[in-house]
């Protein structure tokens, strides 16, 4: 079975080091509760948990998955009584406003949880995960007596939540949606519909489900415009607010998918099921996007999570295993073989998946702030800047870790060669559990296109200018810095590059539109690489600021450097093949026409 070990020397390094967390709670109302006692005993028992109750479920609800019955689904043994210890440890409140019975701490220690959660067993994650996002939802545009109802039991997690967007013929193009929503007389609304690919939508970890569902008045304009937002339980409410009679929504089947085979992925089919409306007629769209935008944080958590847990596991197994002799000469003659970890080509693929791994938590973490400054800051135009910022970054932690997190778990079965294929492993699975990170809660396409069409060129700019300014400040101050040169010429090269190549992406685009969506994922994976470089750069300068003060953990900093080394020099020159892919354009993508793709072949 493989192992997990929360990197938790890595993120007192990222949090108190290099980001001064300490500080940025202190700054927060009510920050004073994250003292750094507090925020030491949540990493450690929260990795606890991950490693001694979720990890030990991983494969076994791997190969069992869930099982459907009369319209009820049974989540893999042991879930349910991991749910039950989850919610026992006032997990799923740490965040919450107290207002609503949560404990009131920044949204960003919520995350690092969910870091260590991902990485042991991301099906399961995925139940409590979603609520979070129904929860938000609800407070930032549900009524009282929404709020009074739903919100409270989300917090405590004695309820869960979903997300219901997608139907049968239609994913990214919400427009074309075809569940109704017709008033009843006392208030209420019937809504009926078919939902595809919901995740959680049946299970039995919690007592009732609240389902947020996209749905259509009947008077509603056409397309995107007309689309409300409604609350949908599994059981209605009781007097009492307790789960009382079961409403008209139902599990009609599941899905038989490549992983993530522990979380139930349904089929919902609603039947004139009683819902309520939450916000204004017509304007559900915007707030599913305070669902789907904190969803997608949550699923680049994801990809880094399994990038974790596919590189521990992939290093402990490249120790052990002997395999021919190092080419410079025998390592370890006193065995019949030297450990694989002295080959470079295995090193390549370890100091690979270390890099995203190492890098994907700063910026996470570096995103997490933002998201605190955002909901509890109080000075305006810090608060401004942080929504900029989190608006930029969003699709980029949500597209570029999953990819890279792809990259990273394939990289992890190679270490391992033929046993990597091999089920008991647990390698197989890293790969099958992240392909759908990079397809749910918005495609890598789409969010290339957020980030490139919305973002950045919608605003003229102004959004990725708040960012490169940042960075051009850093290499400024750092400029006559020699034991830094080696990060600072080069990030500072790319910085200003970035700020060229999306004038130029511009000026084109107003001839052709096209030319957008052309060059929008090599954009966003530019942009991605970019990011990380300024932040290993960051982290490069505190690890050398450590070693001049004779820290006694050396080991650790100078690794630290060395792999910021690494990502520079095999990592970072991938942003030369993306910047001359977008700048070939759109012209041989549309050269072909549809109908000339299959010559060769008859379909």
């Amino acid at each position: 079975m493989p192992d997990y070990q929360a990197p938790l020397r890595d993120l007192r390094f990222v949090m108190d080091e290099m980001l001064d967390y300490p500080a940025h709670y202190a700054r927060l109302p009510g920050g004073e509760e994250a003292s750094p006692d507090v925020v030491a005993a949540i990493l450690e028992e929260g990795a606890r948990f991950a490693r001694e109750v979720l990890l030990p479920l991983n494969q076994s609800g791997d190969r069992e998955g869930c099982l459907l019955e009369g319209g009820e689904v049974k989540a893999p043994k042991g879930f349910k009584e991991a749910y039950a210890q989850y919610v026992e440890g006032g997990w799923p409140s740490l965040a919450a406003d107290p207002a609503h019975g949560g404990q009131g701490l920044p949204p960003s220690l919520a995350m690092v949880l969910n870091e260590m959660v991902c990485a042991t067993n991301l099906a399961w994650g995925m139940y409590p995960g979603l609520s979070h996002g129904a929860a938000d939802a609800l407070r930032h545009h549900g009524t009282e007596e929404q709020q009074a109802t739903y919100l409270t039991r989300l917090v405590e997690g004695t309820w869960t939540g979903t997300m219901c967007l997608t139907e049968p013929h239609c994913g990214t193009d919400l427009g074309l949606i075809k569940t109704r929503a017709v008033p009843n007389d006392e208030g209420s609304y019937a809504v009926t519909g078919t939902k595809i690919f919901i995740s959680a939508g049946e299970h039995d970890l919690a007592e009732n489900i609240v389902h947020l569902v996209l749905a259509k008045l009947p008077d509603a304009p056409e397309g995107s415009r007309g689309i409300s937002l409604f609350v949908v339980p599994k059981f209605l409410p009781d007097a009492e607010g307790n789960p009382g009679e079961r409403n008209g929504v139902v599990c009609g089947s599941l899905e038989h998918k490549m992983g993530i085979h522990g979380n139930a992925t349904c089929v919902m089919n609603f039947d004139a099921a009683k819902g309520y409306l939450v916000g204004a007629p017509n304007k559900g769209l915007a707030c599913m996007f305070t669902m789907m935008n904190a969803a997608r944080i949550g699923v680049g958590i994801q990809g880094l999570g399994l990038t974790e847990a596919s590189f521990q596991n992939a290093l402990a197994y490249a120790r052990d295993r002997l395999q021919m002799r190092a080419l410079g000469g025998p390592k370890s003659p006193e065995k019949a073989a030297d450990p694989i970890i002295v080959h470079p080509d295995v090193r390549r693929m370890l100091l690979t998946q270390k890099a995203f791994a190492e890098g994907g938590r700063m910026l996470v973490l570096y995103t997490a702030q933002m998201i605190d400054s955002v909901e509890h800051g109080t000075d305006a135009d810090e608060k401004a800047r942080a929504e900029t910022l989190l608006g930029l970054l969003t699709p980029i932690v949500k597209a570029f870790l999953t990819e890279v997190g792809f990259e990273a778990t394939n990289e992890g079965v190679q270490v391992f060669g033929g046993h990597g294929f091999i089920q008991e492993w647990g390698m197989e699975q890293l790969v099958r559990d992240a392909r759908i990170t990079r397809l749910y809660e918005g495609t890598t396409g789409i969010q290339a296109l957020d980030l490139l069409g919305r973002k950045v060129l919608m605003s003229q700019g102004e959004s990725l200018k708040v960012f490169t300014r940042e960075i051009h400040k850093f290499c400024q101050a750092e400029e006559g810095n020699g034991e830094l040169a080696e990060f600072v010429r080069p990030l500072a090269k790319l910085n200003q590059e970035w700020g060229e190549m999306t004038m130029a992406i511009g000026m084109k685009a107003m001839s052709d539109r096209e030319e957008v969506g052309a060059a929008s994922v090599d954009y966003l994976m530019y942009s991605g690489y970019v990011t990380l470089a300024y932040l290993f750069a960051r982290a490069a300068k505190q690890a050398r600021m450590a070693l001049s003060e004779g820290t006694f953990d050396a080991a650790f900093y100078r690794a630290k450097l060395d792999t910021a080394r690494f990502f520079y020099q095999r990592l970072l020159p991938r942003t030369r093949a993306h910047k001359a892919a977008l700048e070939a354009g759109a012209e041989s993508l549309m050269a072909i026409g549809a109908e000339d793709f299959g010559l060769g072949f008859e379909i």
